[in-house]
């Protein structure tokens, strides 16, 4: 087989910074110790004061060599991090000399922890959490990444893969020794409630709202109202920038603008939509269809009104949105407060600041509103939606009294979904619970 090859890279961010770390990973780190390290291979987790040579003896820098022997190293490989002055000419110089050696090569995006997930150093959900660590920009997407890093969210999936792993081996009983004595005729009872209480678990996961999601991608607030009601020059105060056009020709907007924004500690998105009225114009049409569905997927709705014109009732939205009511262009008239949660001139700035804190404390308020682990991506909810309709299949076929062999299939399936999560599907699981908690074969 061939041997595998030793990845490189620069760890740190793009020159030039202060100090460069370059990370070197696989079974060539001890033999590059030794060509190109004046100390050689340092000991084991001991910082050491060296010079780096390239292979003509010409001196790369002088800097910090670190090293971790496989498999206590973060990829499970031998491992050396290079911490060199943070110019371009010496990391050029570093990676040029590394990537000539024999068996070397740049690492590809993400292999590094890809590697540290195939030794079994964390599992996927803990790899996706790295990820979104290294991303993170708000002080809750770095709270929610780490837990997700320290494996909070792995041990509530790998605690639903091992209930499963149970039913599992107590149904496969069931299929391969029915005259055994270890199995009670009754056991069907027992294994319909544990499989109520497994999905009832996973509802109440899945029933979190999207929050772990919003958390990640940042919360959506549409800003909805009639044409000229300053919808778009509310945006741009919000961003800071001219990001909408504003004119006084009703209807200029006709797609969905978004902004990025940071308020409580949680990235929200603002977006600014066609003016809500009935129009033959098909562009402007579907413009008031595209800012519906905006609005049917935010996670709060402001409902602009212009204060200066004759009062409006609230849009006719099909869905149960959250909606703040604002009344616009306080610059214009003095409406009456009791008619609105805020009053604001989205041209002098009025009233801006309360909206943001309101805005800020709802945000802050939904992220908070479930109990930490949630589900943080697309995919680990696909996943758990696939294995709750396996295992209410399961339960299904127990109730119909259709055969165990049907309900292990099932099980099997179910098991196969939420072990994706983690990345492990591996039979074995299955077989070691059979044979310790039933003592067939003894």
């Amino acid at each position: 087989m061939r041997a595998r090859d030793t990845i490189c890279a620069l760890a740190s961010g793009p020159p030039p910074s202060a100090i460069a770390v370059i990370r070197i990973s696989g079974p060539a780190v001890t033999d590059i110790a030794g060509k190109l390290l004046a100390s050689g291979l340092p000991d084991a987790r001991r910082a050491a004061l060296t010079y780096i040579y390239d292979e003509t003896g010409a001196p790369i820098d002088q800097g910090i060599a670190l090293y971790a022997k496989g498999p206590a190293s973060y990829t499970g490989e031998d491992t050396l991090e290079l911490y060199l002055h943070g110019g371009r000419a010496v990391v050029d110089h570093a990676l040029r000399v590394l990537t000539a050696l024999p068996g070397v090569r740049l690492a590809e995006p993400g292999e590094f922890t890809r590697r540290a997930f195939e030794a079994g150093k964390l599992d996927l959900a803990q790899a996706e959490g790295i990820a979104d660590l290294i991303e993170a920009e708000t002080d809750g997407q770095k709270a929610q990444a780490l837990r997700q890093v320290s494996g909070g969210l792995s041990a509530t999936y790998a605690s639903w893969r091992d209930d499963l792993t149970g039913l599992l081996a107590l149904v496969e009983v069931m299929v391969d020794f029915p005259d055994e004595g270890d199995v009670s005729p009754e056991a069907s009872a027992p294994l319909r409630d544990k499989l109520s209480a497994l999905i009832a678990e996973i509802d109440t996961a899945l029933g979190d709202g999207g929050i772990g999601e919003r958390i990640r991608e940042g919360f959506r607030v549409a800003i909805l109202g009639a044409p000229n009601a300053g919808k778009s020059t509310l945006l741009n105060r919000l961003a800071g920038r001219e990001a909408a056009i504003v004119t006084a020709t009703p209807g200029t907007t006709r797609d969905v603008i978004e902004i990025r924004r940071t308020l409580g500690g949680q990235v929200v998105w603002f977006a600014d939509t066609a003016g809500l009225r009935e129009t033959s114009d098909e562009i402007e049409a579907e413009g008031v269809r595209r800012a519906i569905r905006t609005a049917a997927e935010a996670d709060l709705v402001i409902h602009l009104i212009d204060g200066s014109a004759p009062p409006e009732p609230p849009p006719p939205l099909p869905f149960g949105a959250e909606i703040l009511t604002v009344l616009s262009k306080s610059d214009l008239s003095a409406p009456a407060a009791a008619c609105a949660d805020h009053i604001i001139s989205a041209l002098t700035g009025e009233g801006l600041a309360a909206l943001e804190a309101d805005i800020a404390a709802r945000i802050t308020a939904r992220a908070a509103a479930v109990e930490a682990p949630v589900i943080t991506r697309l995919r680990h909810r696909e996943r758990l939606l696939q294995g709750r309709a396996a295992l209410a299949s399961a339960l299904a076929t127990l109730e119909a009294g259709d055969g165990f062999e049907l309900v292990a299939e099932d099980l099997r399936l179910a098991a196969r979904h939420l072990s994706a999560l983690l990345g492990r599907v591996d039979v074995e699981d299955v077989l070691g619970a059979v044979f310790s908690a039933f003592c067939i074969g003894k």
